[in-house]
């Protein structure tokens, strides 16, 4: 027998399960909150929800908002169960769910007029986002705002009606400063390098096309803290719902099943006030960058090295990836060669410690991970979380043959089929280029490399398109598990 997730029904859920110690109608907002994904609420949530818990910081409620219609019906499932969510944590050895009550209200998605009129609202102190890689129109080579996106475009050709989030940031910063109410926080949560910077580049750079001197503004008066994010968070499917279920007799509808491990460190520029969460574990820094160059090019992109031959080789999970050799070999011989090297140091930290750390969370049987997701929006992600760790090799004359490997697996897995001869569904937004792109690769490899857009200057570099295209043509001619053998054993 289960029991349905509600406010009302938290006692009889409390034998099973840690329930919130405080009530959701003693919380006021404090925080809107763009994209309320998994990972937002296996994470800010859950430290909000500690606080919470504590017994402090009860006017920082947290309230939802998406600019995307497909999140209607995830707020009507939210909001079927007055806005709760159990979040299972998982390690190899036990398994344990909570109940989190952090957010309060959840904003119609695409009803504009209510997000801009809450985000002007004195109570609204930080505006943050988890929008993903891909979110905030950026030039991938260059790593920079561009204009150019037709939604932008949109935005800034009538300021007053915005449909991007940061649109409407910028409508809302308007009203405030016309109010003379203090501008909110902007506070990135996505694995970006320098997010806070990148959020700022976006909100600044599209006030710019419209109003010289609300840009101006906005750049003097907006704090965007640069921000770590860590904990993985898989999607949410039925075999999640039916563990909870049968685990530990809760009916939700979208629960959160994540790894117990989480990690958020932030700088501490937060002019109209922030919760004190350095309380529940954030660790709060005069610069991110150390720890963000770790976790993004460490484990974002040990995701990349894994994802691409285990999709390749029809593995399923994350954790049955890393039970292979060939696969978990190819991510320790990348890293400790290719990556850590290059890695600048971080305080108080081994970073062989910590991709130790990062080989035990991959190969966590528990999570349910799956290889698609990992392969996700290469798109967005190469450039991102590999190809500034080949670059910096590039730059110190230094080895890429492994970097070089993982850039051509991903191409041959946008061809479309595995080495079985499975067909890949579609999984990135340009699924369409990219596949026409591997398929003229596989007669000329340089093909690929000439998306400038991703690779930029090193797709000119004939170190790497040498390399790139000899394990292209290898990949093709022997398949997946034969070059991993090649290149563990270190034969060209």
């Amino acid at each position: 027998m289960t029991t349905k997730l509600s406010a009302a029904s938290l006692g009889a859920i409390a034998s099973s399960a840690a329930v919130p110690a405080y009530k959701q109608a003693n919380l006021s907002r404090g925080i809107v909150h763009f994209g309320v994904g998994n990972f937002h609420r296996s994470h800010q949530a859950v430290y909000l929800d500690a606080l919470f818990n504590s017994g402090e910081g009860h006017d920082w409620a947290i309230v939802g908002a998406s600019v995307m219609a497909g999140d209607k019906e995830i707020r009507e499932r939210l909001r079927a169960q007055d806005y709760l969510t159990t979040v299972v944590e998982q390690d190899a050895g036990k398994s344990e769910a909570r109940v989190t009550a952090a957010m309060i209200d959840y904003i119609e998605p695409g009803d504009t007029k209510i997000i801009i009129a809450r985000l002007a609202d004195p109570a609204i102190r930080i505006v943050s986002m988890t929008i993903t890689e891909g979110g905030y129109f950026i030039n991938p080579a260059s790593g920079t705002f561009d204009p150019a996106y037709p939604a932008i475009a949109a935005d800034a050709a009538a300021p007053d009606k915005p449909k991007t989030v940061f649109g409407l940031i910028v409508e809302a910063l308007k009203r405030r400063r016309a109010a003379g109410i203090p501008a909110f926080t902007v506070m990135s949560c996505d694995n970006l390098p320098h997010n806070g910077v990148i959020a700022k580049n976006a909100v600044v750079g599209l006030a710019a096309l419209s109003d010289r001197d609300l840009a101006g503004w906005i750049k003097d008066n907006v704090a965007f803290p640069n921000g770590m994010v860590d904990r993985i968070t898989p999607a949410t499917g039925e075999r999640e719902r039916q563990i909870l279920a049968r685990d530990f007799g809760i009916e939700d509808t979208w629960p959160v099943f994540c790894e117990g491990f989480k990690q958020w460190v932030l700088e501490d520029n937060f002019p109209a006030g922030r919760p004190q969460l350095e309380k529940v574990g954030v660790q709060f820094v005069p610069d991110v960058a150390p720890y963000e160059n770790m976790k993004i090019r460490i484990l974002n992109g040990g995701h990349a090295v894994i994802a691409y031959p285990a999709g390749l080789m029809d593995i399923h999970f994350v954790h049955e990836a890393m039970e292979n050799p060939l696969v978990r070999g190819f991510l320790a011989k990348i890293e400790r060669e290719e990556i850590i090297p290059v890695v600048p140091p971080v305080p108080d930290t081994d970073l062989g410690d910590y991709y130790k750390l990062i080989e035990t969370r991959f190969a966590n049987p528990k999570i349910g991970d799956t290889v698609r997701r990992l392969c996700l929006d290469g798109t967005n992600r190469q450039p991102k979380f590999i190809i500034p760790s080949i670059r910096d090799r590039l730059e110190k004359g230094l080895g890429i043959s492994g970097l070089a490997l993982e850039s051509a697996l991903w191409c041959r897995y946008c061809f479309g089929t595995t080495d079985s001869g499975a067909e890949i569904a579609p999984n990135d937004p340009n699924w369409d280029r990219l596949t026409e792109r591997a398929r003229e690769a596989k007669a000329d490899p340089l093909n690929w490399l000439a998306m400038d857009d991703i690779y930029g200057d090193i797709g000119l570099s004939e170190e790497f398109r040498k390399a790139f295209a000899g394990w292209l043509s290898a990949l093709w001619a022997s398949g997946t598990q034969s070059v991993l053998k090649a290149y563990l054993e270190g034969r060209p």
